[in-house]
């Protein structure tokens, strides 16, 4: 096995290597399924009692969009009874797309001329979050929704949340920390709770990948990608922003001991069309009197 190179991770040999943050969501971009649900299932509250939980809120607009776990949290008296260790618990019931580490690693060490800084940010309980990926990513590369509890383990109030315009606020703190310019940035989501940050990232020449085809979300997205295993990321990384051709990605992946079996690329437009119901429909072999009384509504008059 290789040893892991512990020069500084800004420098390759003696030239400075370009220094990016790769801000990715979690919920469903780098898991399966949604923490909320997870949570909700360990609580004994049915999939489809939660979900109409979350539906209700979104339609009224009651919360940032990705908020609505939060506010449950706090106000629901099913959720209400959540401790610390209720939300730990939860993040090891979380089903996570597989070769996040080897995601990670590749591209704090492996890109030629590049160092990604590799940070989660999310909506979701920072407590599931950092459990769930546990030796995977270290949790202070970690940002969720924040939580100060009691001495009994509740959650007496929220202290941020990660949700909606959050996450612009925490990639922008991640940016002034770095002291890196906006344009070194790329960001991946799958759903409406990341379109604030990917309108902001786009709009200041960042890059952004979608993992999900939301209607919302994909039109947005510089590049979209649709995989069950957290590597495929790198391919738009590597293709758009590092400038690698699609024969030195496939040798890269099989160096790393994994095959690109798949390959699509496709560009869907979605339709929907219907009939224009502001014209008259006129039968075949109309003739001009008859056209001409449709029009004007009035009974055509023939001689007998």
């Amino acid at each position: 096995m290789p040893q892991k190179d512990i020069r500084d991770p800004e420098m390759t040999d003696l030239q400075p290597k370009k220094r990016y943050i790769l801000a990715s969501d979690f919920d469903q971009t780098l898991s399966f399924n949604d923490s909320g649900f997870v949570l909700g299932e360990l609580l004994g509250i049915p999939l489809s009692e939660f979900e109409r939980k979350i539906t209700g809120m979104a339609k009224l607009n009651l919360v940032q969009q990705g908020g609505e776990l939060t506010y449950l949290l706090l106000h629901d008296p099913e959720f209400r009874k959540v401790r610390r260790d209720d939300l730990y618990e939860a993040g090891k019931h979380v089903r996570l797309k597989p070769n996040i580490a080897a995601l990670y690693e590749f591209l704090s060490n492996d890109v030629e001329g590049y160092h990604f800084d590799f940070y989660v940010i999310s909506a979701g309980p920072v407590e599931i979050i950092r459990s769930a990926l546990e030796d995977i990513i270290p949790p202070d590369h970690i940002y969720g929704t924040e939580f100060e509890f009691n001495s009994r383990g509740e959650i007496e109030r929220i202290v941020q949340v990660t949700a909606g315009y959050g996450k612009v606020a925490a990639l922008d703190h991640l940016l002034e920390q770095q002291q890196l310019g906006p344009e070194r940035v790329v960001y991946v989501g799958d759903g409406s709770s990341d379109i604030h940050v990917m309108l902001h990232v786009n709009r200041r020449d960042g890059y952004t990948i979608a993992v999900s085809e939301n209607k919302y979300l994909a039109p947005i997205a510089k590049r979209s990608i649709i995989s069950d295993n957290a590597l495929a990321v790198l391919i738009p990384i590597l293709e758009d922003v590092v400038g690698w051709d699609t024969a030195s990605i496939r040798s890269v992946f099989e160096a790393k001991g994994f095959v690109i079996q798949q390959w699509d690329k496709v560009q869907t437009d979605l339709l929907t069309i219907v009939p224009d119901r502001t014209t008259v429909a006129v039968p075949d072999k109309t003739t001009v009197a008859e056209l001409e009384s449709i029009i004007t509504a009035e009974p055509l008059k023939t001689a007998r």
